[in-house]
């Protein structure tokens, strides 16, 4: 196994593993339930991924493991992180919101690892479309989650389809007082690495003399430069007025809120990610369960109405002993929430700061992908060649069913549109434009 995990993390080109994950490996190498609590932002999808692999059978061919999540963009970075490892199991996702058919097509062949959200999940298993019978692992991955929105009863639900389970893990970042009688974890080995906040967090408080904080949220974004940055919201008409000023102020920025469809929700996540946009509007969607690296940042322009998302926007800074920021943006008549037990340093901003400049990154749009036999190779060797970038002027690519998207350095972008306005992609014309 010590070998194996090696080869997997050179493929994530990652030098080691936190304490976390290698206590995750070690608690599961049996067959006994296993309960994983550790916060936001700490490695939590390997920690469950590694053990996942010595229990699977490479000469099964039906689904070994499933991993229920309660959101669409953590059933697909889960799916994401589990081909990055390398290995030669058979993975899928679903989750509303994506073809129905394209999701039977992957099932007539069986994966050894399925991904859902609940309501999907049973959808196809009620359809007939999933054999569950012969799962041996079962991972309920941001539990408290799940429970929080309610999923309760689709997940009951699809623990009684599992005629064959061998092996529970639970993974949560809250604590939890009872585990639910439906999950059939009992007496489970309990790893609880929840510490509170981050040892690399530091609270500031900025005052807005105006009631409407959007000038004031303006100014502190100015002031802290071109840092990657999440602006936290309690409501989605506040995301959407905060994300249409900002871009009249010249801020490239992207929001992101449950009222999206999936396709916009996962461009958003995809433009932030890759560098395109250096600010991210948002509910508290994005507080959980997302893989966005690196946030320098967090303003609350909305305060959240309970600790628990206090926490968990926190916990998207300062991860993996790196430093960060949380901002809280009062108004002047605006009360402290009970659970800010210390007011925060009060940050006062200055009156000439410079706008922040554009990113360096543009996020291209190729109306082609997997479904198109075209992949992430075909993408660097077309733009290299037919747009005449050189390695360094690329950087993320994203490869889905029937789109793709590439970032490409912004001074590059004008001139490769027009030097490929009239090539193909493995002889097939894409629609390529810079992503809205």
């Amino acid at each position: 196994m010590e070998n194996h995990i090696q080869k997997v993390l050179s493929n994530l080109k990652i030098d080691a593993l936190n304490e976390m994950q290698l206590a995750s490996i070690e608690a599961n190498k049996g067959t006994e339930d296993c309960v994983l609590l550790s916060p936001t932002g700490s490695g939590k999808t390997l920690a469950f991924l590694l053990p996942l692999l010595q229990h699977l059978d490479p000469n099964a061919d039906h689904i070994q493991a499933l991993i229920v999540t309660p959101s669409r963009e953590l059933a697909i970075q889960i799916e994401e992180v589990f081909r990055s490892l390398g290995t030669s199991f058979k993975v899928n996702s679903t989750y509303g919101g994506h073809s129905i058919k394209v999701e039977e097509n992957n099932f007539t062949q069986a994966p050894a690892v399925l991904v859902g959200t609940p309501g999907r999940i049973c959808d196809h298993n009620n359809r007939g479309n999933l054999d569950l019978s012969k799962v041996k692992i079962l991972i309920l991955d941001e539990f408290d989650k799940s429970l929080e929105m309610g999923f309760q009863e689709e997940m009951g639900y699809i623990v009684g389809e599992l005629n064959s389970l061998q092996k529970r893990m639970l993974i949560s970042a809250t604590e939890m007082k009872d585990i639910p009688a439906f999950t059939g974890v009992i007496d489970p080995i309990q790893l609880n690495f929840l510490s509170g906040a981050s040892e690399g967090l530091t609270l500031k408080m900025v005052v807005s003399e105006d009631k409407d904080k959007m000038q004031t949220l303006f100014d502190l974004i100015c002031q802290n430069t071109n840092e990657s940055t999440i602006v936290f919201c309690n409501h989605r008409d506040a995301v959407e007025r905060i994300s249409e000023f900002l871009t009249e102020m010249g801020v490239v920025n992207t929001f992101f809120h449950g009222g999206l469809d999936q396709t916009e929700r996962e461009r958003t996540m995809i433009k932030f990610r890759n560098g395109s946009s250096n600010y991210l509007i948002t509910t508290d969607l994005a507080a959980r369960g997302l893989d966005i690296p690196e946030i320098k940042y967090i303003i609350h322009y909305h305060m959240p109405p309970k600790e628990d998302g206090f926490i968990h926007r926190n916990g998207r800074t300062a991860r993996m002993s790196a430093t960060g920021t949380s901002f809280l943006l009062m108004s002047r008549d605006e009360d402290m929430p009970d659970y800010i037990k210390k007011r925060p340093e009060t940050v006062k901003l200055k009156d000439d700061n410079a706008m922040p400049k554009k990113p360096e990154w543009v996020t291209l749009y190729l109306s082609g992908g997997k479904k198109d036999k075209i992949n992430k190779i075909d993408i660097v060797g077309f733009l290299s060649k037919k747009g005449n970038l050189e390695k360094f002027d690329l950087g993320l690519i994203i490869v889905q069913d029937f789109s793709s998207y590439a970032s490409v350095k912004r001074h590059k972008v004008g001139q490769l549109l027009q030097d490929i306005q009239n090539e193909k992609v493995k002889g097939k014309k894409l629609k390529i434009e810079i992503a809205q």
